[in-house]
């Protein structure tokens, strides 16, 4: 009976092994969302912020910062805003009044235009809050390989919420990309590039 016993618990143990080898886990709402993305272009586009339209091209000249976000995130935006924010703040005023940075929201339908102002101004002077619509929206991510996904509301208080892409894409003088910075990349990366950028050695 002993050796039957242990016998059971060794073929268990080996049926157990087997089942958890065969089984991938289940992709996470970011892996699902990375499928979404395309690779990065760039290219001009034509949002709109409480000051007016915004287009790419009205800042030829400037080093541009993009990033795609809501102001109702409950954690990346704000982490991610805030990193941001302590780059530009390693800047000169003479290199930040060269540099501008773009929060995008992918949530129009709750993002209005004075909040996306007063949100972004709550981070930085330097970052102007801007939005569109969809088709406005769909194609700016489209160009810079970001990626969004509006999910089901499930009851909570803040409502339903978006997935989204956390890179910076850099933008040169000329108005082309030409670096995406990871989601987690420290202020002193950050600033790095913007100060190559301004140099013209990126």
């Amino acid at each position: 009976m002993k050796r039957l016993l242990l016998g059971l618990i060794g073929l268990l143990a080996v049926a157990l092994v087997a089942l958890l080898a065969w089984q991938a886990p289940e992709p996470g709402p970011e892996a699902a969302l990375h499928g979404l993305a395309s690779p990065p272009t760039g290219g001009d586009f034509f949002l709109r912020s409480q000051e007016g339209p915004v287009s790419l091209a009205q800042f030829r000249g400037k080093v541009v910062v993009l990033y795609f976000g809501y102001t109702w995130c409950p954690d990346i935006c704000p982490t991610s805003l805030a990193t941001l924010s302590a780059a530009l703040d390693e800047l000169s005023p003479q290199e930040l009044a060269q540099v501008q940075a773009l929060f995008v929201s992918v949530d129009p339908e709750r993002d209005s235009l004075s909040r996306l102002k007063e949100y972004a101004a709550y981070f930085h002077p330097a970052i102007l809050g801007v939005t569109g619509s969809r088709e406005q929206l769909d194609r700016v991510t489209g160009e810079y390989g970001a990626a969004y996904r509006i999910q089901p509301d499930r009851g909570s208080a803040a409502g339903y919420l978006v997935d989204h892409s956390a890179d910076l894409y850099v933008i040169d003088r000329q108005g082309r990309l030409t670096a995406t910075l990871p989601h987690g990349s420290t202020p002193g990366e950050i600033y790095t590039v913007l100060k190559r950028q301004l140099e013209g050695t990126l």
